[in-house]
C-alpha cells in the first residue's frame, strides 16, 4: 500500500481552512502583483467564510491600483499599526522578505502567529511557518492561479481581473525572461473567466497625475552615468522632491529605472531616490539579466528582488550612498570598469 504523503500546497490549504482571523498585507512599494493577489486571496478567504484583515502597508496603495475589483477592501494601514494577537494567521503575498513588510522599522513576526509565504521572488529566504516560492514564475499572481487550481477553487471574475493585472504588470506586458507557456496558459484562462479585463488595465494605465509628470520630469533631467556609461543613475535628492512638492511616498522609482534600462548602451538602469533625509531606495532593472544578475548587487545592499528588476534601500547621507552603490556594482560585476 502507497503511503500518501502531504505535499506543501496541501499543507498551505489545510493551514488556512482551519485559521479564523487572517491578515494579509501589500509589500513596501507596493505594485499590482502584490496588491492583485492579495485581493485574489481576500475574496477567495470571505467565500470560506473566514474573517480577513487586509492592510496597505506602510502608506497608501497608489491611485492606479485603486482600479482593481476589491481595492476597497485594504485598510489604509502599516504593520506596526496593527494588534497582532488579533490573528491566528498571517498570508505574506509576494513579499520577498522581512523588510518588505515595513521598512519604517525591523519587523518580527511572533512565534505564536502562523505564517503563510506565496511568493516567485529568487531571493526570498523563506521567513513563513510555511513556504512556497516557485522562482521560475512570471509573478505572485501566476503562481497563485495554479495554487488555487489544484485546490480545485472556483476563480470569479474580481479574482481572474486581479490575478490577471498582476500579471501582466510583473512581466512587462509579457515581455520579461520569466515569462513561460505557463504564465501564457494562466492568462488565457483568465481572460476567459473575465474578457472585460482590459477595462482595469485601461482605467489602471491612465490615471497619471501632474505630479507623476513632475517626478518623472526631475528624475529623467538628473541622470549620472558610471562605469563607461553602462550605468545609468536618475538620482533625485529628499531637497528637490520638496522643491517640487513631490511627497516622500511618491511611487515611480521602478518606471524610471525601467525607462532607462531601454536605451541602448546603458545596461542598467537605476533610480535613487532619497525618501528621507539620508536614507534612499534604489530600483534597479537591466537590459541583460544574463551577464548582470541584479540579485548580486541588490544582495550587497541588503536587497532583493529578480535577475531583470531588484531594489534595495542605502541609509547614508549622499556621497556615501553613491559611493556604496558604485562598490556594490563593482564586486557584482568585476567586468564593468
Amino acid at each position: 500500500m502507497i503511503r500518501y504523503i502531504p505535499t506543501v500546497m496541501d499543507k498551505l490549504l489545510k493551514t488556512i481552512q482551519d485559521a479564523e482571523h487572517i491578515l494579509l498585507n501589500c509589500h513596501a512599494g507596493t505594485d499590482a502583483d502584490s496588491v492583485g493577489s492579495s485581493l485574489a486571496m481576500h475574496f477567495y478567504l470571505k467565500k470560506i467564510g473566514k474573517k480577513v484583515t487586509h492592510f496597505s502597508g506602510d502608506v497608501d496603495i497608489p491611485e492606479y491600483l485603486k482600479k482593481l475589483p476589491g481595492a476597497k477592501m485594504i485598510e489604509n494601514k502599516g504593520w506596526f499599526d496593527l494588534d497582532l494577537t488579533k490573528f491566528d494567521l498571517f498570508i505574506a503575498l509576494d513579499t520577498a522578505a522581512l523588510t518588505q513588510i515595513s521598512k519604517l522599522n525591523e519587523v518580527a513576526i511572533p512565534n505564536k502567529l502562523k505564517t503563510i509565504v506565496i511568493d516567485h521572488h529568487a531571493s526570498n529566504p523563506g521567513f513563513g511557518t510555511i513556504n512556497y516560492i516557485e522562482k521560475d514564475s512570471a509573478a505572485a499572481c501566476q503562481t497563485l492561479f495554479w495554487l488555487f487550481k489544484k485546490w480545485d477553487i472556483e476563480i470569479t471574475p474580481d479574482m481572474a481581473t486581479c490575478l490577471f493585472a498582476g500579471m501582466y504588470t510583473d512581466s512587462g506586458g509579457f515581455k520579461y525572461e520569466l515569462v513561460s507557456k505557463k504564465t501564457l496558459e494562466a492568462a488565457a484562462e483568465l481572460v476567459s473567466i473575465n474578457p472585460d479585463f482590459y477595462q482595469t488595465i485601461a482605467a489602471m494605465e491612465n490615471t497619471r497625475l501632474p505630479v507623476d509628470v513632475a517626478f518623472q520630469a526631475l528624475a529623467l533631467n538628473n541622470i549620472e552615468h558610471f562605469f563607461e556609461g553602462k550605468v545609468a543613475v536618475a538620482l533625485v535628492t529628499n531637497k528637490q522632491l520638496k522643491k517640487s512638492n513631490i511627497p516622500d511616498n511618491f511611487s515611480g522609482g521602478a518606471e524610471i529605472s525601467n525607462f532607462l534600462k531601454s536605451v541602448i548602451g546603458w545596461e542598467i538602469g537605476v533610480s535613487m531616490i532619497e525618501r528621507k533625509p539620508g536614507v534612499f531606495s534604489l530600483s534597479f532593472r537591466t537590459r541583460d539579466a544574463k551577464t548582470y544578475d541584479l540579485t548580486k548587487v541588490t544582495g550587497e545592499l541588503g536587497g532583493g528582488g529578480h535577475r531583470a528588476a531588484a531594489g534595495a534601500q542605502i541609509a547614508k547621507p549622499l556621497n556615501e550612498a553613491k559611493k556604496a552603490l558604485k562598490e556594490a556594482l563593482q564586486k557584482s560585476y568585476p567586468d564593468l570598469k
